[in-house]
């Protein structure tokens, strides 16, 4: 059973945490309707995902520039999950 139908049945619900549906108040859903990231292009959307994997790569190198020896756990746990690994 989904919480709200719970929340509904029990009337456990505090006055202040009612959902918008339950009020009529619609200036929470107009305001999300007009979100400028919802008419976003794929081509934006996928220029900013390019952009952020790029920069976590980049930080992902750093870390490992920086922390050799947890770099070299690391290599090591692999190796032995691979010669661990059966076909």
């Amino acid at each position: 059973m989904p919480d709200g139908a719970q929340r509904k049945r029990d009337g456990a619900d505090p006055p202040g945490l009612r959902d918008a549906r339950d009020t009529g108040d619609t200036r929470e859903t107009d305001a999300q309707e007009t979100d400028p990231r919802e008419q976003e292009t794929d081509a934006q959307r996928r220029r900013r995902r390019a952009q952020f994997l790029r920069e976590l790569h980049e930080a992902k190198a750093l870390r490992d520039r920086v922390q050799p020896r947890r770099v070299k756990a690391a290599r090591m746990r692999q190796a032995m999950r691979m010669r661990t690994f059966r076909w």
